[in-house]
């Protein structure tokens, strides 16, 4: 079933969605957020964390803010990486509640 809102989905949306699809299907930026969701987190905490390198670890932070997945929070000298809003963490709890369900694959 089609809603009203699908069918007039301008082509710039489906392309920015494209996009975005595409930076969550790298692995370490898939992990970068999923590390980002129970909170702020230091690129150098990220780093540790998923054992990447900094420089690494930046260069994904920058595509995922650019994308609007993640924004920087400014705390003295250091930034702190969250996820944007609870669209993005909603939509990747979900994909986690669906992977984990169990399937009849007939």
């Amino acid at each position: 079933m089609t809603t009203k809102k699908q069918k007039n989905q301008s082509q710039q949306d489906v392309t920015i969605l494209s996009e975005t699809f595409r930076l969550l299907g790298d692995p370490s930026r898939l992990k970068i957020l999923l590390h980002c969701i129970d909170g702020s987190k230091s690129v150098t905490d990220i780093a540790e964390e998923l054992d990447l390198s900094q420089s690494l670890v930046s260069h994904h932070l920058r595509l995922l803010r650019g994308a609007r997945l993640v924004v920087g929070v400014r705390q003295s000298k250091q930034v702190f990486y969250e996820i944007a809003d609870s669209h993005v963490s909603d939509m990747l709890l979900d994909m986690i509640t669906h992977i984990e369900e169990e399937h009849d694959d007939h």
